[in-house]
């Protein structure tokens, strides 16, 4: 019989997963993040802007262990490893982390001032990685003490069932971080990509370009959301259609990148009127209920 006051042990973090891992920014990205490395064995702490944030953090966090237990995704109790979660306001609670990853929204202005005020607190031998999507890293690193430890690590949504991450490699990176963050993503069973610094990266780029093209037919009457989603499940086997990953990234979410894109790269780029209209009116997708298709509100 077990001793009930024992203290159970912890499980060692995989040798090539940092022991201790921040996520700025407990939203459905971080909260996916700091879920990859609590399955992993990592320590996570999750800092966001108020209580009744943090609040919510935790509960998308642990919602999410808990359903990747009920699936045996893990051998773990869920107990277990929701004692190696901390969920703060403070940044300053990052202070011992080996990783921090900012996942706020997809704002410049933003992310600078976040990763600002995380690399204050960090030790110097600490990496600092942004999830942005499209927003230049060496841009981002421009305002950054320590420009060598900082790198992208571009999760994709949902992170719990999401494989690929893009590891965006700036200017003034270390080569020696982008190998240690290629582990870490083999580590939380991903798989890393290596993409130097461009707008939109690899991914992004592509995926928006898809994206808006599918908004324009829809708006020039070509065929409806459904077909055209069906044409490139079925006609090229994408998983699910441009439309559908729209609604399920959000719309607002892609007119950010779009509109970052349009102005590095050009008007091929330019949001469809039907998109910003959309943004304009409520309709986000999947976290509002309707979008290109009509969804369970989340």
């Amino acid at each position: 019989m077990t001793d009930p006051t024992t203290t159970p042990a912890v499980p060692a973090a995989t040798p090539s997963t940092p022991e201790r891992v921040g996520v700025l920014g407990g939203g459905r990205m971080g909260a996916g993040i700091a879920h990859a490395f609590l399955l992993a064995g990592s320590r996570v702490t999750v800092v966001e802007r108020d209580d009744e944030a943090a609040d919510a953090a935790r509960t998308r966090v642990l919602d999410s262990v808990a359903a990747s237990v009920a699936r045996g995704t893990t051998d773990e109790a869920a107990d277990a490893i929701a004692a190696r979660l901390a969920v703060a306001t403070d940044a300053a609670e990052f202070g011992g982390a080996d990783l921090v990853v900012e996942a706020v929204p997809e704002d410049l202005g933003l992310k600078v001032d976040a990763l600002t005020r995380v690399e204050a607190v960090l030790g110097a031998d600490a990496a600092l990685a942004s999830n942005t999507s499209s927003i230049s890293i060496d841009v981002l690193a421009e305002r950054l003490e320590r420009p060598a430890r900082f790198l992208g690590l571009h999760f994709f949504n949902p992170v719990p069932a999401s494989t690929l991450v893009e590891v965006v490699r700036g200017t003034a990176t270390d080569g020696a971080l982008v190998e240690q963050a290629r582990g870490w993503v083999e580590a939380i069973a991903k798989a890393p990509i290596v993409v130097h610094d461009a707008p939109g990266f690899a991914s992004s780029r592509l995926g928006v370009a898809l994206g808006l093209e599918a908004i324009r037919m829809l708006e020039e009457g070509v065929a409806s959301a459904e077909d055209i989603d069906t044409a490139m499940v079925l006609g090229y086997k994408h998983p699910v259609g441009p439309l559908r990953l729209t609604d399920l990234v959000g719309l607002d979410v892609r007119l950010g990148i779009a509109e970052y894109l349009a102005g590095e790269l050009g008007e091929r780029f330019e949001p469809p009127a039907l998109l910003r209209r959309m943004v304009a009116e409520g309709k986000l997708g999947r976290k509002t209920g309707e979008g290109f298709h009509v969804w369970d509100a989340q």
